[in-house]
This record gives structure tokens, sequence and C-alpha cells, in this order.
């Protein structure tokens, strides 16, 4: 009978569709940890979470069974079994194939047994309904003696699967997840959800996270193992890999749920806002630019806030040596701006250039002056001077290789107040799911903090002036932001509201008292600004609902709330 067990969770990132890389990374974890009776890998280790479309090309299908055959066959030499996530595709009963998503148990030198997801998710940024079939409600794995439940993330945060497998008479639940970050959701997943598991079955549980960024989506780690009496026994660090070593033993009167209890190892301490918000941005823009390939980021650097501290993410999650900042003034560009761009740029130790923009401006208005002369000027010339800065940095990316980033925030992109093939022209946006309040405290976090992922371990970042100046686009003569939007802080609450709550305009002046025609016209910007956002680029999901992984709304409809 077995009484002891030594587990490693190993908390790792994937690279999508990059089989072998991913198959090469668990057979070095497992390497590492010859001793060991058992490694944990996060849910789709082997093919990558999440793999979308990807993962109907049969031919992956394929490779993957191949791959997953060849790691249970290097269990064969004694050392420790793996618990792998992959991909299973069946022939069905009408002649075609149906996919599974599944965790496999190797050891022994084979495939001891496989489970398939039950729960799966259709909600937010998770679409597998239309991907994957349901499995049934999954049995027990006995293995070495041992009653293993393994809900895979979605079957343990519904209570469904864990009771079934604690009826019959699972004696430790493992359940390896490719939960995305979101704010707050680390000590929600805890004390929360899995806390919940624990106290309905009694039985002490694993859950492993993966790391690492995958487009829009930032997975955070904070992995951790509870015992079944609810106390925490492990916390893994938020952000980076670990392997850690766990040790279980089993015997009367020992823990609760079968005896098995987990030995106190380390609680890491979880960042805090906006220092994590800062980390979701570093890790997925440092994983969207390598994975990419792209040798480095260049980006227009105007002087104010928002191309700041995009410009101090980039250097954090990149280096400074590849930065590459370009200020593209007009005539309506203050002396103030310059001097803040360049201090910024100094501060932060990345390359500035200067390109002005005046004679495409002025040739511009040339070329327009006989169509546009019954016209009144109007933004039509302050878009064309923001097309002629993405035409002039995305030249500069197509010449010398670097992605450009897009610098708009959340509050600008929710109202429209971006302009297409303009500002939005890019390849990533770090600020895309931040609203400009937040904008505001990761500056001034930054300006006093060095991120724990930094690779420019600097500070501050940016004149304290860039922070506390009115924010204005500079398109034309004493422009600032708010001549024709409320104050950002009423700004956000209304948006807040209407995107991550979807409150209608009633609902927000009933809660903050705002002027109903200034929320009604808000909601409005937000519903007709669709299209633009339809065609922006990606950009981190920081919150419970961004554009366009979770808020799916149609470009043409005509209801309103007011």
């Amino acid at each position: 009978m077995t009484e002891a067990l030594s587990i490693v969770l190993s908390q790792m990132t994937q690279a999508v569709g990059d089989l072998a890389a991913n198959a090469d990374a668990m057979r070095a974890v497992r390497a590492r940890h010859m001793d060991a009776d058992l490694i944990l890998y996060p849910e789709f280790q082997l093919i990558g979470y999440p793999p979308e479309d990807l993962v109907l090309k049969p031919a992956l299908a394929t490779r993957a069974a191949r791959l997953l055959a060849e790691l249970a066959a290097e269990t064969a030499d004694g050392g420790p079994a793996m618990l792998v996530g992959s991909v299973e595709r069946a022939e069905n009963e009408n002649g075609g194939a149906d996919l599974y998503n599944i965790v496999a148990l190797l050891d022994g030198g084979k495939i001891v047994a496989t489970r398939r997801k039950h729960e799966l998710p259709n909600y937010g940024t998770f679409d597998e309904k239309r991907i994957f079939v349901p499995g049934p409600l999954p049995d027990i794995v006995e293995w070495r003696g041992v009653k293993l439940g393994l809900p895979i993330c979605e079957d343990g945060w519904l209570p469904q699967v864990s009771a079934h497998l604690a009826a019959q008479g699972a004696e430790l639940l493992i359940s390896v997840n490719g939960s995305p970050y979101e704010i707050d959701k680390d000590e929600r997943r805890l004390t929360q959800v899995f806390a919940s598991r624990v106290a309905e079955t009694g039985l002490p549980l694993v859950f492993l996270n993966r790391i690492g960024g995958q487009d829009e989506l930032v997975f955070d780690g904070c992995s951790f193992v509870l015992n079944g009496d609810g106390s925490t026994a492990h916390r893994l660090t938020d952000w980076e890999a670990e392997e850690r070593v766990t040790r279980w033993t089993k015997g009367p009167g020992t823990g609760e749920g079968g005896g098995w209890t987990c030995e106190a190892g380390a609680i890491a301490e979880w960042e805090a806002h906006p220092a994590d918000i800062y980390s979701a941005m570093i890790l997925s823009l440092r994983d969207y630019v390598e994975r990419n390939r792209f040798p480095g980021v260049v980006l227009g650097l105007s002087g104010g806030i928002d191309s700041a501290i995009c410009a101090a993410i980039a250097a954090d999650a990149l280096g400074p040596d590849k930065v590459w900042c370009v200020m593209l003034p007009s005539r309506f560009t203050s002396q103030e701006s310059l001097d803040d761009a360049r201090g910024c740029a100094e501060m932060i130790g990345c390359r500035l250039d200067t390109i002005p923009i005046v004679p495409a401006v002025e040739a511009f208005d040339l070329m327009l002056a006989d169509s546009f002369a019954d016209r009144n000027v109007d933004t039509t010339e302050e878009n064309v001077q923001s097309r002629i800065r993405g035409v002039t940095l995305m030249a500069l990316s197509n010449k010398f290789g670097p992605m450009l980033l897009t610098t708009g925030n959340k509050s600008e992109m929710s109202v429209g107040y971006a302009t297409i093939y303009g500002d939005m022209a890019g390849g990533y946006n770090p600020l895309k799911d931040a609203y400009k309040m937040t904008v505001f405290a990761v500056a001034k976090w930054r300006n006093e903090n060095v991120p724990r992922l930094s690779r420019n371990p600097v500070f501050p970042v940016m004149p304290d002036r860039i922070i506390t100046k009115p924010p204005s686009a500079e398109l034309r003569p004493d422009q600032k932001d708010e001549d024709s939007l409320p104050p950002y802080a009423d700004l956000d609450r209304m948006l807040h509201m209407l995107v991550e709550e979807e409150a209608s305009v009633d609902d927000v002046v009933a809660r903050y008292g705002f002027d109903r025609d200034a929320v009604v016209r808000i909601e409005r910007l937000l519903a007709i600004a669709e299209y633009k956002r339809r065609q922006a680029p990606p950009g981190v999901k920081l919150s419970t609902r961004n554009f366009g992984r979770d808020r799916r709304y149609p470009i043409t409809h005509g209801f309103r709330t007011a």
C-alpha cells in the first residue's frame, strides 16, 4: 500500500502548435526530478492552450498521439509517471471524428489511463464547445494504489465532477488548468472556487496552471495545493516558471478524505495591484514579440502618458535596446511634449528619433485643397495627421523589421477616440484593455518601482509632468481630451458599467448620479465605435470583458438602452 508520494507541480509555459518543443520541455522537467513519483503539467501542455481552430487539423491530432505514445514509452525507465494534457481524436458513429480535451497518465512505459474533459467552458474567452465534444463524467484513476480524481480545468470550477469523483472514492483531486489572468482572479481561484471543491468533498486538491502569453491572453500561474481541511500547503509564484516538489503522506488520523496530507511548503506572495497588471503587460508583450520572431518594437512617443508607459512596458519586456521610439511632431506639438518625450526616452534608455510630419501634412493640404475647398477644417484634418504618423511608423517597421506598437487605452477604444489606419495601425497594443485611470495608476507605480519581470531595472521611467498634465492629442491648438469627453474618472465609471456589467443608461445614472444626456452620448459612442475596434490590433486581456475575445458585439445594430 502506498503511504508516501512525491508529486512535482511543473508550472510552465507552452508553445501553441509546437508539439515537439512542448514534449522536449516536459522531458527536461522529468529529467530533473527522476526521484519523484509523479510529475504534473498544465492543461493541454503537449498542444498549447488555447489552440483554437488549429486543433481541428487532423495532422495535429495524429502528431499529438505519436508524441504522447513516445513520452509514455520513456516512462519504462522506472522514473516518475507523468500527467500530460493533450487532444484525442476519435471516430464517431457518423463516419466523422470527435475531438476531446484529455489528460493522460503515463507510467511504466505505457498510457495507463486517459480522462476526457466533461465541462466545456463556452463563455468569455472560451468557446470549447465549438471544437471539443464533452467526455462523460470521469471515473477515478487507480495508480500505484492511490485513487486519483482528475478534473480538467472547468471540471474543477463547477461542483459536479468533483462530487462524482469523491463519490467514487477518490483520495486526491488533481486539477490541471489553462486559466487566463484577470484582475483579482488569483485569489478567487484559491479562496472561492477550489476552496469550495475541498469543502464540498473533504479531499485534498492540487491546482496547477500555466504561465506565459498567447496572443491576447496571458497566464499567471498562481498554482497551489489545498489539504482536505482547507488549509493551504503550497502557493507557487505568479508569472514565473516553477517546479515545486510536494510531499504527501497517508496514515490513520492524518488529514481528511482518504488520509492524504501534503506537507507544508513555501507560500508565495502574489502581486497586488497594479504590479500584477504591469506583469501581465510585460509577459504578454514579451511572448508575443519573441514568439512571432520580431527583432524588437517601434512606437510613436508623443510626450503623453499612454505612449510613455508603452515605451516603459516594451523596455521592461524586451530590454531598452530593442525599443525604438519616434517623435513625430506637427505644428501643434508643444515644446513641453518634445521635452517630455526626450526625457522619457533618456530615462528608459531607448533610442529616440524625431521625424517632423509637417512636410507631409502640407503635401496633403495641397493635394486635397480642391476637394475640400467648400468645407471647413474639422476632425478630418486631425485624422490626416494621425494617419501620416501611422504610415511613417509602418514604413520604419517594414524597412527595419520591428513590430509597431499602438498605444490607445481602453477608454479611448471604447468611445472611438482613435484614428483607424492612424494611431490604431500596428501589431499589438499593451493598453488595449486598460482604462485611462488604470494607465495613470500603472504609470505612477512604475515610476516608483522596478517590476520583478523587468529587463530594464531602472526608475523613474518618465518625467512626473507626463503623469500630471492634462491629456491631449495635440491635433489642433490648445486641444485637451476633456474638451469633448467627461473627466476620465467619470468616463471610466460609465464605461465599466456599460462594458463589464452590461448596464443600462438608467443603471449608470442611478448608481453615480451622472447627467443622463452625458451617459446616453457615451453609450452611443461605444456602439458606433465597434467597427473600429473590430479592426484594432490585439492586446492583452486584463479585465473580465475585454474587446475582441470576451465582448463580441455586432457592428451593425440599432439597440440602445435609452
